[in-house]
């Protein structure tokens, strides 16, 4: 790229800066992106760079792929109930320690990158209040939650501090209970609670498609009341639900945009927020 195409890089950027200088944007983190080390230093790059021009990201991380892979090497197999994994008392240890450690190495690589990152658990502070989630058809799967409150001041305090939020996906029940949420549902409701400006959920596919064998079919834009009809011609379907679902629960708590990403184009969070096109499928009210 010549100096001048870098210029016309920054200059096309401006505008997004002003806009959203001050403002918190989620993004859920997890897929592909969290896997290949190359597109992890670009997602991490893309939230230090935000930071230092004024704008505050607070991350939400997953860890399925980790999650099922420790406990294969541990001998437990994993049981999923419409899409949900059977959590009991020995699998919630192990996935309580897989989120831990991916929790701490996003941390370690922001700071390492010259951002200033904090981990955070859903327990630190009772950050999210959670109860119990039962399967289809009221089924025990155990230790799976869903969340019921967010406390959101210890993440203003470290927003406010000048800090990179990272949050692990474990609620706390009001008995102390330690419960797995899915990260999707995390952060939206994190987004909702912090009145977030922007909520962006990183994924492994392009974004939402017509046809999800035809990647030229991307919506770049659905709007909420679109939703029913396209879950009833199977446009939204499976792991697609519960990002739709949480983009929406989003929008109606207050946040102004939400978007579904393909993690896997690296720096597709500074494509969204800082180029005139953006990518992937806006979530719009």
């Amino acid at each position: 790229m010549t100096p001048l195409e870098k210029a016309g890089v920054l200059v096309e950027a401006l505008p997004y800066i002003k806009k959203f200088y001050g403002k918190t944007v989620v993004i859920k983190y997890g897929g592909h992106a969290m896997i290949n080390d190359q597109l992890k230093q670009a997602v991490v790059t893309d939230l230090v760079l935000m930071k230092f021009v004024g704008i505050h990201p607070v991350v939400v991380h997953g860890g399925g792929p980790e999650i099922t892979g420790m406990l294969k090497r541990l001998g437990i197999e994993s049981q999923f109930v419409g899409g949900l994994r059977v959590t009991d008392s020995p699998t919630m240890e192990v996935v309580e320690m897989v989120l831990g450690k991916l929790n701490k190495e996003i941390t370690s690589l922001i700071n390492r990158l010259g951002g200033r990152g904090v981990g955070l658990s859903g327990k630190d502070a009772n950050l999210i209040i959670a109860a119990k989630k039962l399967g289809g058809e009221q089924q025990d799967i155990g230790f799976v939650g869903e969340v019921t409150e967010i406390n959101p001041g210890l993440v203003e305090t470290v927003l406010k501090e000048g800090y990179i939020p990272i949050i692990s996906p474990v609620g706390v029940g009001r008995d102390g209970e330690s419960y797995n949420i899915n990260a999707d549902y995390v952060a939206g409701a994190v987004a909702k609670a912090l009145k977030a400006d922007k909520l962006i959920i990183l994924t492994d596919v392009e974004g939402i498609l017509e046809n999800r064998h035809d990647p030229s079919s991307l919506l770049s834009t659905i709007k909420v009341q679109d939703i029913p009809a396209l879950v009833d011609r199977g446009v939204l379907q499976g792991g697609m639900l519960p990002k739709v679902d949480c983009c929406v629960e989003a929008i109606r708590g207050g946040v102004n945009s939400t978007h579904i990403l393909d993690g896997r184009v690296p720096h597709s969070i500074l494509l969204e927020v800082f180029t005139d096109q953006g990518i992937g499928t806006m979530v719009a009210p």
